[in-house]
């Protein structure tokens, strides 16, 4: 059996995985985000409290580990960012230790279980919070080891004329200006918004303005569509990915899915009469279906 957890700021899940078939949710407690030992401390409390002993500890994160040098970091749990996480928890726990960021457990889950099976290439397309991704190629992440693969969101890449339309280069959280994280996510949807109306909307009154044909909604959509699907063309010449897997909270409007599905695939070089960009199908939490996976997946190599 595979432990397994997925960790965020707010709280941590568990489940234990017997295959991919048989992965039973489990417990959520909150995250002690400032205090490494009580961190450590709950999940010895977890392996402990496992209906049967696991093998192995597989874990998703909302963060990113260096491939170099194996330091975390952690915006939303400060006690876990600058250490060897890996090395660390295996320490702590015992047993070995299967790590990934949250959107590359997404990836994992949708291409072992949800829209991209069958598929060779799989990207894991987060529209939400964030504008983020992961990568998956023949069930595989391809930075097992970590790192960055699949952060199309970040680069001051962000189109700034449009039309007759002129937008400022929005800062983002990264530290750069004119990443489509900071005018594309959730809250840059809000942001364009306020900028193009004046008027301050959450980005789910948004899309429903849109949705219903309301005048100002759609300008903010159409320039949202605009700014999305010229990077993601990129992408996708780079990457020929069978299926794109839309997940975050953007992606709860299969409308607006499907219209960035069709922008996308008027300006990519290999021309698809069926949908490229489709919603995530993963039914049980991603995070830790993808862990499950990850974990899953190094159990195999170390029997073999």
């Amino acid at each position: 059996m595979i432990l397994c957890f997925d960790i965020g700021g707010t709280a941590i899940k568990s489940a234990e995985a017997f295959c991919a078939d048989d992965i039973r949710p489990g417990a959520r407690v909150p995250t002690p985000g400032g205090d490494f030992a009580r961190f450590a401390a709950v999940l010895r409390r977890a392996v402990s409290d496992a209906s049967t002993a696991p093998e192995r500890v597989a874990i998703s994160i909302a963060g990113v580990i260096d491939p170099d040098t194996g330091r975390a970091t952690v915006a939303n749990i400060p006690c876990l960012t600058g250490r060897r996480l890996v090395a660390d928890l295996t320490a702590e726990l015992g047993l070995p230790v299967d790590l990934a960021n949250d959107a590359d457990c997404f990836a994992l889950a949708e291409a072992g279980i949800g829209a991209g099976r069958g598929h060779d290439v799989v990207f894991g397309l987060i529209l939400g919070t964030g504008v983020g991704g992961g990568l998956v190629v023949r069930g595989e992440l391809i930075n097992s080891a970590g790192g960055f693969a699949g952060e199309w969101g970040h680069g001051p890449v962000a189109q700034r004329i449009i039309g007759d339309q002129v937008l400022p280069a929005f800062a983002c959280g990264c530290g750069q200006t004119g990443c489509l994280d900071a005018i594309c996510s959730a809250r840059g949807m809000e942001r364009l918004h306020l900028h193009l109306t004046g008027e301050a909307l959450d980005s789910q009154a948004i899309v429903a303005g849109w949705e219903a044909g309301a005048p100002a909604p759609s300008h903010t959509i159409g320039l949202w569509l605009e700014l999305l699907a010229g990077p993601l063309a990129m992408v996708q010449n780079m990457l020929g990915a069978g299926i794109m897997a839309a997940g975050g909270g953007l992606s709860n409007s299969r409308p607006l899915i499907a219209a960035l599905d069709r922008a996308l695939r008027a300006r990519i070089l290999r021309r698809l009469e069926r949908p490229l960009i489709v919603p995530a199908e993963c039914a049980i939490e991603p995070g830790l279906v993808g862990a499950a996976l990850l974990g899953l997946s190094r159990r195999g190599r170390a029997l073999a």
